[in-house]
């Protein structure tokens, strides 16, 4: 069963903003990084090419929408530029058991939402379901 971690281990942390400000910027809105899924498993980065895959928790704004959403990026660091080449991998089918590419948020990753909906609103109705919000 997949692992998710809400801190992101030193080792992976460039590589995982990385990931995070391309998505951002494909997304054109304001992503946060707020878990790194298996990430005993992206330690291994491939040993010829220096590849890294990692699976990312992602809190933002989509659509009007506030999400949290699961990513998959390949990682490649430049030698000559100091950065990194990102590619995202879109999940078309997820694993049975994998942590679900729609996610509820973390913990205080929402936790202005609720006072700035209700300077939009007169009342606000929060729904819970099994869990899901």
């Amino acid at each position: 069963m997949p692992q998710v971690e809400e801190t992101i281990p030193d080792w992976v942390a460039a590589e995982a903003e990385a990931a995070r400000a391309w998505f951002a910027r494909e997304q054109q809105s304001d992503f946060k990084l707020t878990g790194i899924v298996d990430s005993a498993e992206s330690l291994a980065a491939d040993a010829e090419t220096g590849v890294r895959d990692l699976q990312l928790i992602l809190c933002g704004s989509q659509d009007g929408q506030d999400v949290c959403l699961r990513e998959r990026f390949l990682v490649r660091p430049i030698e000559h530029a100091g950065g990194f080449d990102v590619t995202h991998v879109p999940d078309t089918d997820p694993e049975i058991g994998s942590p679900a590419p729609l996610l509820d948020p973390p913990v205080g990753v929402r936790a202005g939402w609720l006072e700035g909906a209700l300077k939009k609103h007169t009342f606000v109705v929060l729904v819970f379901y099994r869990g899901f919000w």
